[in-house]
């Protein structure tokens, strides 16, 4: 599945969100099960297979990880975190150190400082995107490690959201 083609977006790294979502609220309206009503039922079994993949390209496209993933994919390269080329040991080391200060702020239930550590990676987290519209740009088979890098950075905020609301 070609999201970029669902939508009829160009195949790009940095889209236009809003644009994306307009264009899939469009189709979706197109597609909509009142709008075959009466219709033969090959008509409404192939809106409606249509309207699931729009609703599929729309998820891939607004998350990051599955866009760059997408991607990839449409250049030939293989982007599961399986076959991923094995991240950098200088990454693997820090996200370790930040997973432990996670660690220790959740035995604290210090909730300022799982705010800063929050914050601080919200800010790798937009350093690290930008560096993944960089690599789309130039040469995909560079974007693989800043892959990596989005996907422990996405992790961590994930976990640090979940304990902000054990906390709260």
């Amino acid at each position: 599945m070609n999201p970029f083609k669902i939508l009829e977006l160009e195949s790009r790294f940095d889209l236009d969100l809003d644009a994306a979502e307009h264009r899939h609220r469009e189709l979706s309206r197109a597609l909509h099960p009142d709008r075959f009503v009466g219709r033969p039922a090959s008509e409404r079994r192939l809106a409606l297979s249509r309207a699931i993949e729009v609703n599929e390209a729309w998820r891939t496209l607004r998350d990051p990880v599955r866009r760059a993933e997408a991607l990839l994919n449409l250049h030939g390269i293989d982007s599961g975190e399986t076959s991923s080329a094995k991240a950098d040991p200088e990454l693997l080391m820090e996200m370790m150190e930040q997973r432990e200060a996670l660690a220790e702020t959740r035995a604290s239930k210090d909730l300022p400082r799982l705010r800063d550590l929050s914050a601080t990676m919200r800010d790798r987290q937009a350093r690290v995107l930008d560096a993944l519209t960089k690599a789309f740009s130039h040469d995909p088979q560079t974007a693989l490690p800043v892959l990596a890098e989005l996907r422990y950075v996405r992790r961590f905020l994930e976990e640090a959201s979940a304990l902000e609301d054990e906390l709260l």
